[in-house]
């Protein structure tokens, strides 16, 4: 049997008491508790996240639930297009 990787994402739920947060380890696993701004940001099974998503908004506790944005983030920096070296820094890199 081999070792598969599965995909994962972030959902942030914002919740009224952080009472009941440990109630959402049944659902994903808990990344990170905001004590502050009360909020957990939970990681779930990508072939499960709509469903997830679903079942959690539904909880009395929970005010919203969002997906996190990072999967859409554009990680490729390599190109550089956005940014552009001026004659001074050109002429130190030479």
């Amino acid at each position: 049997m081999p070792f598969e990787i599965k995909q994962r994402q972030g959902i942030i739920v914002y919740l009224y008491h952080l009472k009941q947060s440990k109630i959402l380890r049944k659902y994903g696993t808990i990344q990170y508790v905001s004590r502050k701004m009360k909020y957990v940001i939970l990681y779930v099974d990508q072939d499960q996240l709509e469903e997830t998503i679903q079942k959690v908004a539904k909880l009395k506790f929970v005010k919203t639930v969002m997906k996190s944005p990072q999967p859409e983030i554009k990680r490729d920096f390599q190109n550089g297009s956005i940014y552009k070296l001026t004659d001074e820094d050109q002429d130190k890199n030479n």
